[in-house]
């Protein structure tokens, strides 16, 4: 709508019509004055939007830091609070200092052959004493070929061609052995390195060059013998008090599938899938015999099942609310998120065996959880509904980020609070937004899968070395022990 002022010869013609026409002018001009205001309004709230998604990033937001493109932020205000513990090394910390052994592999023994005082020769006298040093180093890597051969004999008796057994491992006139195939993967599979640069670490180390094929292969052997592991998992998982859960994106025949990941501090589980939602979630296998307290970020289908009780990461809220209270300037976020910091200490500084804080501390939180919400409600009013007809659309209006965390907030509050109910659920969903994080990283190497079953395969195999390795157990002899044929079978106890 355009402005029109009314010219002199308007108002002079209306002053000369009297006060009716005086009033109509004035009300004509007031009334495209109001709508200037709403669409100047209209303007200011669509630039509010995209100034606060601008400052969207990966420290005030659920946005993953690969979001953050190049210009990366700067991390000056890190969620972390400075706590009393000295940089380096805690104490009772397992040092890794290199120490002398008893019975070293290979002894050198250097003679003293002529004196260095009178350059007499020593060579036919004893030593007394000898004082060491010992250097741990690597032995060249070598391919080691082993010939297998089954004898052939004829019986005297009879005249039959008796022949001696191969062992069962050995079935091809020419192949790789076992730790080659451990080897192979290990590299692609715990250390993401892709499939061609396998085969040139073979070469570098070994001498001997082995084919792509071979590293595809051996990765689907070890899934095959890994398969018990896996499911021994799921189980586990089902049966666990807390499950931490999560989904992120993944780049899968060049299209968008997603990672799903339920794991605890002792066991890990992969999905990978087309669909985010409840489908995907169903075909893992895991939450719907579920009924512990399931720990995630608020996204809607993991509500679906309600027969767990649900618990929310408060990371992400803090994450969220730095971002309405640096981008909107409302001082509740501040207070909420200074508030579940206090929370926070107060649950570390209860001590064992306590599994809740006490009554009066837990209602004495909740009032002031309570007070806080309601001044952010106060801080954001509900906007005046534009009149029937032009301007006004169907359904719920769309809210600010800000009233939106509030409703979770407020809504939720059970599930924000739950940690200081019962201190088996965690603050934050850190475990598993970990565990998805570093098979992410496969995907940053190498740009994504080429085929569904590729990615389901690397997140299953990645499974079964994220459990060994959460539970101290040597990842490389883990793979080993699985094209042995017995796989790592893992305990929900700690030991």
């Amino acid at each position: 709508m355009n402005l029109r002022m009314p010219t002199d010869e308007a108002i002079h013609t209306a002053f000369e019509q009297g006060e009716a026409a005086v009033r109509e002018l004035f009300h004509h001009v007031a009334d495209q004055m109001a709508e200037l205001a709403r669409q100047l309004a209209k303007q200011g709230e669509a630039l509010q939007a995209l100034q606060a998604r601008l400052a969207k990033h990966s420290g005030n937001s659920s946005q993953p830091p690969s979001s953050d493109g190049y210009g990366k932020v700067k991390r000056t205000a890190s969620l972390r609070q400075s706590g009393d513990k000295p940089n380096g090394g805690q104490p009772g910390h397992a040092g890794h200092t290199l120490s002398a052994v008893d019975t070293p592999d290979r002894t050198e023994t250097h003679e003293a052959d002529t004196c260095a005082h009178c350059q007499a020769s020593l060579t036919a006298i004893a030593s007394v004493g000898y004082e060491e040093r010992q250097v741990f180093d690597i032995p060249a890597v070598r391919i080691e070929v082993t010939a297998h051969r089954a004898a052939i004999k004829v019986c005297p008796a009879c005249g039959h061609a008796n022949k001696g057994s191969f062992p069962a491992s050995v079935r091809q006139a020419v192949q790789y052995g076992p730790m080659v195939h451990t080897w192979a993967s290990y590299l692609t599979n715990q250390h993401h390195i892709p499939v061609e640069r396998t085969t040139e670490i073979f070469e570098d180390l070994v001498q001997h060059r082995v084919s792509e094929g071979t590293v595809l292969q051996a990765s689907e052997q070890l899934d095959r013998c890994i398969a018990p592991s896996t499911e021994a998992v799921k189980g586990l998982l089902r049966d666990a008090e807390v499950l931490h859960v999560d989904e992120s994106g993944l780049r899968v025949t060049g299209k968008l599938y997603w990672l799903h990941v339920a794991s605890t501090d002792r066991l890990t589980s992969y999905e990978v899938h087309a669909k985010r939602g409840h489908e995907a979630m169903e075909d893992a296998g895991i939450l719907g015999a579920f009924t512990g307290t399931a720990v995630h970020d608020h996204w809607k289908p993991y509500f679906t099942y309600d027969a767990c009780a649900h618990a929310l990461c408060n990371a992400h809220h803090l994450r969220e609310l730095r971002f309405i209270d640096t981008q909107y300037q409302q001082s509740w976020a501040q207070d909420m998120a200074e508030l579940l910091l206090a929370i926070k200490a107060a649950v570390q500084a209860t001590p064992e065996p306590a599994m809740s804080l006490a009554p009066p501390e837990l209602e004495a939180f909740e009032k002031r959880y309570d007070e806080v919400v309601q001044s952010g409600f106060e801080a954001n009013p509900a906007p005046v509904s534009p009149p029937a007809g032009e301007g006004r659309k169907r359904g719920r209006p769309k809210q600010p980020p800000a009233v939106n965390l509030l409703i979770r907030l407020r809504d939720f509050k059970g599930e924000v609070l739950a940690f200081m109910s019962d201190f088996r659920v965690p603050f934050d969903n850190n475990q598993g937004e970990r565990d998805i994080r570093m098979v992410k990283v496969k995907q940053k190497v190498s740009g994504g899968f080429r085929t569904l079953e590729g990615a389901k395969r690397f997140g299953r195999i990645r499974g079964y070395l994220s459990t060994a390795r959460k539970q101290a157990k040597n990842v490389f002899e883990a793979i080993q022990d699985a094209f042995d044929g017995n796989p790592f079978i893992p305990s929900s106890e700690r030991p």
